[in-house]
């Protein structure tokens, strides 16, 4: 059960503009409120917290920057449930226990960081991780065999970069486990364009084309985490990565 990103309307709050999310499924599922944290942090799933209906997961420079992009950038919440998350950090413990976290980067994009890539999934992992392709990718389209996997430090945080084309296609998709994170993508040749995704655990998000390509991607550090004007606290925060390959 999962509520999906609707792109279709847009209203101003403050100096950026958002796009409101759907869930048909809302009612179903019980209700949280954070008070002075991100109101209803969404997992979607019934008899976890959700997302009050009309609650933004995305805000934008301008309206027309929103809409250009609405079906290149999509989050869905609650994608996965806690016990789907439970299973994937079992298997993923054994060898990110194995490594330190690292404060530099061959190429200086992310800081406080360990990772690792994974091939090979227990049963219930590989079903998540089939649902992941199945809705991020085109049919047929060729795949990036290893899953790829990025286990953030509570002081870590990832900076501005596009993802090599040359090992990279068209399309990036994520799951979100442990922490609510904010995803912010500014366009390369125009500082002044700017998305911020809201992440929530659990959820999936989805980045393709022009979002993938012509704009860098980070994940801000825990201080820096406001979204829509409000704190998203950002705590050690693993990303599930899917990835096609180039065309």
């Amino acid at each position: 059960m999962h509520c999906v990103l609707n792109m279709a309307s847009h209203m101003v709050r403050g100096k950026g503009y958002i796009v409101s999310s759907g869930c048909s499924l809302v009612e179903a599922c019980r209700m949280k409120v954070l008070g002075a944290a991100v109101r209803g942090r969404s997992s979607g799933v019934c008899g976890g917290p959700a997302r009050p209906r009309g609650e933004a997961l995305v805000v934008g420079s301008s309206p027309e920057l929103v809409q250009r992009l609405g079906s290149q950038v999509e989050v869905r919440t609650g994608f996965i449930t806690e016990e789907e998350e439970g299973l994937l950090l079992t298997e993923l413990d054994h060898s990110l226990k194995k490594k330190r976290y690292q404060f530099d980067h061959w190429d200086d994009a992310i800081h406080g960081y360990r990772e690792t890539e994974r091939a090979s999934w227990g049963a219930a992992c590989q079903e998540v991780l089939n649902r992941v392709r199945s809705v991020a990718f085109p049919e047929g389209s060729p795949l990036l065999g290893p899953v790829h996997i990025l286990d953030l430090d509570k002081t870590g945080y990832i900076k501005p970069h596009v993802d090599s084309v040359k090992f990279c296609g068209s399309t990036i998709a994520g799951l979100s486990l442990l922490s609510d994170s904010i995803m912010r993508l500014v366009k390369e040749d125009a500082h002044d364009e700017w998305l911020d995704l809201l992440l929530p655990r659990l959820s999936l998000y989805i980045l393709r084309d022009q979002a993938r390509y012509d704009f860098t991607h980070q994940i801000l550090k825990d201080e820096e985490s406001v979204f829509s004007g409000q704190r998203v606290p950002r705590l050690r925060r693993i990303s599930v990565i899917c990835r096609n390959l180039p065309g």
